[in-house]
């Protein structure tokens, strides 16, 4: 089983609006990956909110059980990434793939074909790459559980990633949206598919 976490815990500075909340593909960010993920080969999906998360709940009707609250969140995405990996500790998944909230623009079938990958056992993490350079989402296989636990929270998960760059597989795909980080509101005017 292969778990799916959405990272939408920060305060969203840069931006000065909620980015779960930001409109997008006729619904929000938030609403729009979390649809994408439960119509997904993934097994299980944890949606992890911190900042605001009392808003975001009036406004996006989550089932409780997939909300993971996470009141470390100051701490960055890291403890996010924590939280959600002990609430799926029963469940004992595989490997688990995060996506950041503020990077919507992906498709149904990048996740499928990552999910593919990994059960190919072609990688411990996978990463899907555009025009060279690396995105979102990102696999990382349950060997690794303990090193994302342990990794300095100031550098994240990418700690793991250049630390282990031989278990890495890198899968080409000609979606851009997977390097569109939106930060800021210029980022998001530039976002196909907004309003």
């Amino acid at each position: 089983m292969i778990a799916g976490i959405i990272l939408a815990a920060g305060k969203s500075e840069r931006m000065g609006r909620l980015k779960p909340l930001l409109p997008f593909a006729g619904t929000t960010f938030l609403e729009h990956l979390y649809r994408l993920l439960e119509r997904s080969s993934l097994g299980a999906v944890r949606v992890v909110l911190g900042y605001q998360a009392g808003r975001i709940l009036g406004e996006i009707k989550l089932p409780p059980e997939v909300v993971v609250i996470n009141s470390e969140y100051e701490k960055g995405m890291l403890s996010s990434v924590h939280s959600g990996l002990a609430s799926l500790q029963e469940l004992e998944p595989e490997a688990v793939m995060l996506f950041p909230v503020d990077h919507p623009n992906i498709s149904l079938s990048l996740i499928e074909r990552m999910i593919s990958e990994f059960s190919s056992a072609h990688g411990e993490i996978i990463i899907p790459v555009h025009n060279r350079r690396r995105g979102h989402p990102v696999l990382f296989s349950s060997s690794l559980f303990q090193e994302l636990m342990h990794a300095p929270l100031k550098e994240g998960a990418r700690h793991v990633v250049r630390k282990f760059p031989n278990r890495v597989l890198e899968i080409e795909t000609d979606e851009p949206g997977i390097l569109q980080d939106i930060d800021t509101p210029e980022d998001f005017r530039s976002l196909p598919g907004k309003p």
